[in-house]
């Protein structure tokens, strides 16, 4: 008997879900992909967009290719999600599922910040990108702000990386002494998921480019046409310059659907991925996995892409009459990109009771080759 696997999101789990399934289970088993965009995006490579190094069609890939692998790809937004009856409505059109994967990630929320949207580039999206490389490249003194807005985002370490390549891009201007370059975090520390030693590690790495860090400002208001910043501790900064990260947030429709939790995010068991519905599991940015420390997963590639792995290998069992035994470890690596052709290379097990174990070795040539090849790697899983 032939089984519907529906995955919610085309993203990196999404699509590892997909492709694995394809891979393993027999075409008689439909399995159909969900995705708004036309085009994959790469998040990992928008830093190289901001400082010229790449242009957006290298890091986009059209969603579409998966059908070559097998997988049926519906295009439009998903506007209902009925997790008891694994029913999803898409424009107009029902999508009934044996197996339910929600991979919808994490929607950035700007507005959730009064006049943030206005204030400066979103660069976690590829128009806030663009806009940011091009405002970037004409910029040849005043003060530049790195920003995030919230304490808890996707990628930990991107905004990081973006002040560091930033500063080294004026550097190779010649405009640097003209700059200051300044990152106010929501968060107390850099990365602070990954320890003490890893967070001192990337305080380090600003600190020797002379990269001002202002950890726990959390802003609340964001004044535009005055270029300044307020934040709850009662300090403003002033800016010629502005690159944030936009809070996040669970998408509306699974916010709708009750998939949340108190955490705003999708709660599921994190050895197995399933949610409290009954073959449904939730992969990626839109899942909150708390850890013994008390912070949740951070939500990364790294880690979506694991998961996809143990859900895909689950469902493949289930569909041949079977289980899998196979748990999720949460074993994650990921680059901080430095600048001057360098990047560091973090790893560890984000499991790792009481704390993670994770350690970040000093910035290398190779470990940026590593970044580079990572990222052409998964592109050409698109082909």
């Amino acid at each position: 008997m032939s089984a519907s696997v529906v995955i919610l999101g085309g993203g990196v789990g999404g699509s590892v879900v997909a492709r694995e399934l394809r891979r393993v289970l027999p075409a008689e088993h439909r399995i159909t992909v969900v995705e708004r965009a036309e085009r994959f995006v790469l998040g990992a490579s928008l830093l190289r967009v901001i400082v010229g190094e790449r242009r957006p069609d290298e890091i986009a890939r059209p969603v579409a290719t998966l059908s070559r692998h097998g997988v049926e790809v519906v295009q439009g937004d998903v506007e209902r999600i009925d997790p008891a009856r694994r029913r999803v409505e898409v424009g107009g059109r029902r999508l009934d599922a044996d197996y339910l994967v929600l991979a919808l990630g994490a929607e950035l929320a700007p507005s959730a910040v009064p006049g943030l949207a206005d204030a400066g580039h979103s660069f976690y999206a590829l128009e806030g990108a663009v806009a940011l490389r091009d405002a970037l490249a004409s910029f040849d003194g005043g003060r530049l702000v790195v920003l995030t807005a919230a304490p808890a985002y996707k990628c930990p370490a991107a905004p990081y990386e973006a002040a560091l390549l930033m500063e080294w891009t004026l550097r190779g201007r010649g405009v640097r002494e003209k700059v200051s370059v300044d990152l106010y975090a929501a968060e107390p520390a850099p990365m602070g998921v990954a320890g003490p030693k890893v967070s001192a590690a990337v305080r380090d790495l600003l600190a020797a480019k002379r990269i001002a860090y202002h950890p726990d400002h959390q802003v609340v208001e964001a004044d535009a046409p005055a270029r300044r910043l307020r934040f709850a501790n009662g300090a403003e900064a002033a800016y010629d310059l502005l690159a944030f990260v936009a809070p996040h947030q669970a998408p509306r429709v699974v916010r709708d659907a009750g998939l949340t939790g108190e955490s705003g995010w999708v709660p599921v068991d994190r050895a197995t991925l399933r949610t409290r519905f009954e073959r449904v599991w939730a992969i990626g940015d839109v899942t909150g996995i708390p850890l013994k420390m008390g912070k949740p997963l951070p939500k990364a590639a790294t880690f979506a892409e694991g998961e996809a792995e143990v859900v895909a290998r689950a469902i493949a069992a289930e569909i041949g009459g079977g289980g899998s035994r196979e748990t999720y470890v949460a074993m994650g690596e990921c680059w901080v990109e430095t600048g001057d052709g360098a990047a560091a290379h973090g790893k560890g097990d984000f499991f790792g009771e009481p704390v993670p174990v994770v350690s970040l070795d000093a910035p290398t040539a190779d470990s940026h080759r590593a970044k580079e090849a990572w990222e052409r790697e998964w592109l050409e899983r698109w082909s």
